[in-house]
């Protein structure tokens, strides 16, 4: 039977196994640690993509070893079936990814036991380290290993796990691929247990959630859900007369889709989320292409289409298509038994502009809003949206301020509804009337007929 003999140490190499310390280079030493791995690595480059941090394994002053960490690799198909994330997650989280780009040790400390050694210290810290500097843990190190030079047995004895080889391309630009035939070995590793099942849950850990605060929201509705969105969309007024490279329905759809998401309506907003759209959502937005590149990519909106867009769009026209497309995904609402609420506010980020809406209180819907002409007040704004609003068979309320006769009219006269109003003691006249009505309330009614039996009595 075979044994697996343990490598002789002389003592010189044990107190350095020992003894050796992993640590962070400090900013003066990064041209020296570049300039070894140039010289020293078979690769002879020190470019590394993304967020990024450099050791080194030191022992008595000298560098026995350099590692560098960098960007985890955008598309690995064998890496996201082992995680078992969905592709949103996937360009959401992949921060919490970080790749062995570079391990060095020079010839002189080629000690065996040396490197899986340095790793293990180096994994130790990894993620405290990577939390202090791009405030966000990382969660799983991933290498590549070039099986014609070396045969992986440092990450193996490191506890790495071999997930096959890669298909052999390199990206050259984000999305694009080309091909170097030259496959390589794909390692990973978990830097804390159950990190597979964090990186494709729900919530993920306070640690972790620095890599998602800094980025835009993800728009989640699926590229039949868009196609649908521009077609109820399409009957907006288009103010442009020349030819355009992106519909009005389109950047409507992403604006609304962006609203959901709790998106501030800026134009700088809007540009930032539309860029996070994916392939398959530009299309579906007929977004053009840029057909001079080598990669034909699709073009989002800049931040001066989306002002424009901001700045001619006609609301009314906007708003009979949001009403449309509400009755195609929530059906037509009924009113009768609805309670209707109708109040005016102060927009954010507006420089004072006021809207009034009614809302369904059943249904939590949205059912209109009217802007507040400038030197005026809500009253005639709400009168206006009570006007196209259907509320028949509904109790409309509002605060004292719309407690109007002509608002009271619109409702029970015009549109058969009823109406439940507050009164304040600012209005006199109204208070005064009310108090004579509920005094004169137990004289209103005829007794119920069990009363005027008894009264015979």
């Amino acid at each position: 039977m075979k044994t697996k003999h343990r490598p002789i140490l002389t003592e010189a190499q044990q107190i350095l196994l020992e003894s050796v310390q992993v640590r962070p280079i400090q900013c003066e030493e990064r041209e020296k640690f570049d300039r070894l791995i140039i010289e020293g690595h078979y690769l002879h480059s020190a470019d590394f993509v993304g967020e990024q941090l450099r050791y080194v394994g030191e022992y008595n002053g000298q560098w026995v070893a350099l590692l560098a960490w960098s960007a985890g690799a955008y598309k690995l198909k064998a890496r996201e079936q082992w995680i078992g994330w969905s592709d949103q997650q996937k360009r959401r989280r992949l921060p919490l990814l970080v790749n062995n780009s570079r391990f060095y040790i020079p010839e002189q400390f080629h000690i065996p036991n040396l490197a899986s050694r340095v790793l293990k210290l180096n994994l130790e810290r990894l993620s405290g380290d990577w939390e202090q500097r791009y405030h966000h843990a990382v969660l799983i190190a991933e290498t590549f290993v070039d099986p014609e030079r070396f045969r992986g047995t440092t990450y193996k004895a490191s506890g790495w796990t071999l997930l096959g080889q890669t298909k052999g391309f390199g990206r050259s630009q984000q999305d694009f691929y080309e091909p170097h035939d030259k496959p390589k070995q794909l390692w990973v590793r978990e830097l804390q247990p159950g990190a597979r099942t964090i990186l494709r849950g729900r919530n993920l850990p306070a640690a972790c959630q620095g890599c998602e605060q800094e980025r835009p929201p993800e728009c989640p509705q699926a590229p039949p859900e868009l196609e649908q969105m521009k077609i109820f969309f399409g009957d907006i007024p288009e103010w442009r007369s020349r030819k355009v490279s992106h519909s009005l329905s389109s950047l409507v759809a992403v604006t609304v889709c962006a609203l959901m998401c709790k998106v501030c309506l800026g134009q700088r907003d809007l540009a930032a989320f539309a860029r996070q759209l994916t392939r398959e959502q530009m299309k579906a937005l007929r977004f053009p292409r840029d057909w001079s590149s080598r990669i034909h990519r699709y073009t989002p909106p800049s931040e001066s289409t989306f002002a424009r867009m901001l700045r001619h769009l006609d609301s009314q026209a906007l708003q009979r298509a949001l009403l449309r497309w509400l009755d195609h995904l929530l059906g037509k609402r009924n009113p009768v038994g609805d309670q209707v609420s109708v109040d005016g506010k102060e927009l954010l980020n507006s420089q004072g502009v006021k809207v009034a809406s009614a809302y369904s209180v059943r249904q939590g819907r949205w059912l209109g809003s009217e802007a507040v002409a400038e030197g005026s007040n809500e009253i005639p704004a709400v009168q206006a949206v009570l006007r196209r609003v259907d509320l028949e068979g509904s109790l409309v309320t509002a605060d004292a301020l719309n407690t109007q006769s002509e608002t009271a009219r619109i409702v029970v006269q015009e549109k058969g509804g009823d109406y439940l109003f507050t009164v304040k003691a600012n209005q006199p006249g109204v208070v005064k009337n009310v108090q004579q009505l509920y005094r004169s309330l137990s004289c209103a009614f005829s007794p119920s007929g069990e009363e005027s039996e008894r009264s015979k009595l």
